[in-house]
């Protein structure tokens, strides 16, 4: 028996504690793009892109009005959201600057082309589309070798 996830597991949704479920809904849906599915009123809300029940789910059951947890302490560090391709991830970078939202960063990983930011509660989300599997840098034994490159931001802005 082995005890290796089969290969065609994925992570199905991430569910978050936010203070304010409107202003995380303002980001989730109105800058990052994704779907309102159900709302229970003012205390939870799941979204999704391109039908799925859920990707996201968002409660305050825990945290309404309450301040982020400190840098430097356990939890989640981000959530990556991948995008289809780098018009997609172009368009979701330009609605996050209009929104006024600071860019922590930017990366090229080989693997894939990445933006780090904040959502209103102070989680990392990482916005990212893959390369295709054999544009992969490998090793010279076929090993995958992710790089941390620089991605050119202003580059990308001209995909939107």
């Amino acid at each position: 028996m082995s005890s290796l996830a089969p290969a065609a597991t994925r992570v199905g949704h991430v569910h978050l504690k936010v203070a304010d479920l409107d202003r995380a809904i303002e980001f989730y849906s109105g800058v990052l793009g994704f779907e309102v599915t159900q709302r229970y009123g003012p205390q939870a809300a799941f979204l999704s892109a391109g039908g799925y029940h859920h990707h996201i789910g968002l409660n305050t059951w825990e945290s309404a009005g309450a301040q982020p947890p400190p840098p430097g302490h356990p939890g989640l560090y981000h959530t990556a959201f991948l995008y289809p391709d780098r018009k997609s991830l172009a368009q979701v970078l330009q609605r996050a600057i209009s929104a006024g939202i600071p860019i922590d960063g930017a990366a090229d990983h080989g693997v894939s082309e990445a933006i780090y930011l904040r959502d209103p509660d102070q989680n990392g989300v990482e916005l990212c589309r893959d390369r295709p599997e054999a544009e992969w840098p490998r090793d010279v034994e076929g090993k995958l070798a992710m790089v941390n490159s620089r991605f050119d931001l202003r580059k990308l802005l001209t995909e939107a």
